[in-house]
């Protein structure tokens, strides 16, 4: 039961804080890191070099002067290069913040939006831990009977990378319009870390493997309260905070 004083909290913040709450009892910390970032820590570090068509993903929000190489960043994978550069392994942390994208606006897109992105480096690591790290995690968001399945998905800084769906909350798999009436929603990227990424923070990847994962807060939100215009949760508009 929500209680008087978190009445009209914006349904953004209060997902953050419900996904970081879930996730500090599985045991991980929550970390922070600028907005304002360095090309090395959004891009070359995680295995993103100047000439690797994964740029092209991320229509980039530069900063003048642009030989200074500072941008707005595009994922909050920066931060976890920044804790692994700082702490030594075991790691698990999650990384909720704001990220910057150069694209147009429309219902469903907006130049900023909210990620979560997590982390967890240890000794014997695999998939398994990382299905069954994340399946707890939708299970307490969504509710006991969450089923996901793994598909194979492509992102520079893991290997292997895979998507996770999960049956649709909304008609629990037999199909509407959250689901776009196939039974399944995209809910989460991830993958083992890249050997490359570790090497490069300087943790020896033969001996430390680890998984990384990340999450749209906002389609998240949108999905989980039938909010149907992304521009609606950043328009200042209190009579859409009181909804919640």
């Amino acid at each position: 039961m929500i209680k008087d004083s978190e009445k009209h909290i914006h349904p953004v913040t209060r997902l953050i804080r419900e996904i970081s709450s879930i996730f500090i009892e599985l045991g991980f910390e929550v970390a922070q890191g600028p907005e304002m970032e360095d090309e090395y820590y959004n891009f070359d570090a995680l295995n993103v070099p100047q000439d690797h068509p994964a740029r092209d993903m991320q229509d980039t929000f530069w900063l003048e002067p642009k030989n200074l190489k500072k941008l707005l960043r595009t994922q909050t994978s920066d931060v976890q290069i920044r804790y692994m550069k700082e702490n030594k392994p075991p790691i698990a942390i999650i990384v909720p913040g704001r990220v910057f994208r150069n694209e147009a606006t429309d219902a469903t897109h907006d130049a900023q939006f909210n990620q979560m992105e997590g982390l967890m480096i240890g000794k014997d690591i695999s998939v398994a831990h990382l299905k069954t790290v994340l399946e707890a995690f939708l299970k307490k968001l969504f509710g006991e009977d969450v089923t996901i399945r793994l598909r194979p998905g492509y992102f520079p800084f893991v290997e292997p990378g895979v998507e996770i769906d999960m049956i649709c909350f909304k008609c629990n798999g037999k199909g509407c319009p959250a689901c776009s009436h196939n039974g399944w929603i995209e809910i989460l990227g991830a993958g083992m870390v890249h050997p490359k990424v570790l090497n490069n923070v300087g943790i020896d990847s033969r001996e430390w493997q680890g998984f990384a994962f990340g999450l749209g807060i906002d389609r998240i939100v949108m999905l989980k309260y039938g909010i149907d215009d992304i521009r609606l949760m950043y328009a200042g508009d209190l009579k859409f905070n009181q909804q919640f």
